[in-house]
């Protein structure tokens, strides 16, 4: 946990209170919006909807996560099949999956809201049990299965999750392709969803562990990669994965969901699952902080849901309680506002602003990395 004093607290708190206090500035005026409005049968285009994901969970718990504010699930266990698809109906929770026979028999199920590639193609490929890794599959060939997946049903979008090379060029998980970036414009027009995963509360590797900020780099760089035409989701770690000593903390893990949407991140995925020292599929529901959280920041980002969906800008005065300065900075509405009707209220967040940012002037709320909180404040 940081001081109350830290810079780190300071931007959190700006950040965050930006999000939500100046609703009144922007009021009627906030452009309706949605990324989804251009598919038939894609997710809700009602500007109260944002996408709040699991990934690859048994839809035998859809409504467990539908009453933590979970609406949608990115993958389905060698699915989707006709049972899978029912218990989901059944629980209220829409799903991205693949597009196989079962799939494509079920076009016209409205469950069904948008398609997707295999995971991660960025990263080096296994040669099967025993036999290493080749190299990562190619740009190019995840154009053709996206032109592929489009000419079959070309009314909902098509996501496409990549490893952690889009926050970290690094990655030794790229195997040949490690430390070219310039792959990833490429890759980005074989979808209409850019989505990534970096998971630092739980990496081994000492140049990312605890480093929450890669997150928001990655939300950061994947966005101008894809440029306005593509939506941005990102997922964000919830358990030990596969590391026993570390495990994200409720407070983190709500930091990593801030940082996402202040950056532009239009979708949440939460990966649920951990691999040691036990596995398990749903670990959220062992723990009953870290369940809670994410019901109060999914409750909120619903809430917020027709501030973050907008792209208007207006310019917002941030002052510290702590100094006389203040920060004048353009804000996308999605990072500066909530409509007045819906949010009233104040943030208690007057320990952590200490001090004023140093250099928070930013256009799209992209503060520096070096600035970005280590961890969140509860």
């Amino acid at each position: 946990m940081l001081s109350n004093s830290s810079p780190q607290n300071v931007l959190f708190a700006v950040a965050v209170s930006s999000l939500i206090l100046v609703s009144a500035g922007l009021g009627a005026e906030a452009e309706k919006s949605s990324p989804y409005a251009g598919w038939k049968n894609g997710p809700p285009a009602d500007e109260t909807f944002f996408p709040i994901a699991v990934w690859l969970q048994n839809p035998a718990n859809a409504a467990r996560y539908k009453a933590a504010g979970i609406n949608t699930y990115v993958g389905l266990w060698r699915g989707p099949t006709s049972n899978q698809l029912a218990q989901l109906k059944k629980a209220g929770v829409s799903v991205i999956c693949s597009q196989n026979r079962a799939g494509l028999e079920n076009k016209d199920n409205p469950t069904i809201v948008g398609w997707m590639h295999g995971d991660e193609p960025d990263n080096a490929q296994s040669l099967g049990q025993g036999k290493g890794y080749g190299p990562p599959i190619l740009p190019e060939k995840i154009l053709q299965d996206y032109e592929r997946i489009r000419a079959a049903d070309p009314s909902r979008p098509v996501i496409l999750n990549l490893g952690q090379g889009v926050a970290w060029d690094n990655y030794i998980g790229r195997g040949t392709r490690r430390k070219h970036s310039e792959d990833y414009p490429e890759y980005v027009k074989g979808c209409d969803i850019a989505s990534f995963d970096i998971y630092p509360v739980v990496h081994e590797n000492a140049e990312i562990a605890g480093k929450l900020e890669f997150v928001a780099q990655g939300v950061e760089r994947l966005r101008g990669w894809a440029g306005p035409g593509r939506t941005i989701w990102n997922c964000i770690e919830c358990t030990h994965i596969s590391n026993p000593e570390a495990k994200a903390t409720p407070q983190q893990v709500k930091a990593e969901v801030w940082m996402s949407l202040i950056r532009g991140s239009r979708g949440i995925i939460y990966f649920v699952h951990h691999f040691k020292p036990t596995f398990s599929e749903a670990s959220i529901f062992d723990d009953a902080d870290l369940l809670k959280a994410l019901t109060d920041v999914n409750r909120q980002i619903t809430e917020l849901a027709p501030a973050l969906n907008s792209t208007d800008t207006l310019k917002v005065t941030i002052k510290s309680k702590a100094a006389e300065s203040s920060t004048n900075a353009p804000m996308t509405a999605a990072c500066a506002a909530v409509r007045a009707t819906r949010w009233r209220r104040t943030i208690r967040a007057s320990h952590a602003c200490s001090a004023p940012p140093s250099s928070a002037t930013r256009t799209d709320c992209s503060w520096p990395s070096a600035q970005a909180p280590a961890t969140g404040t509860s």
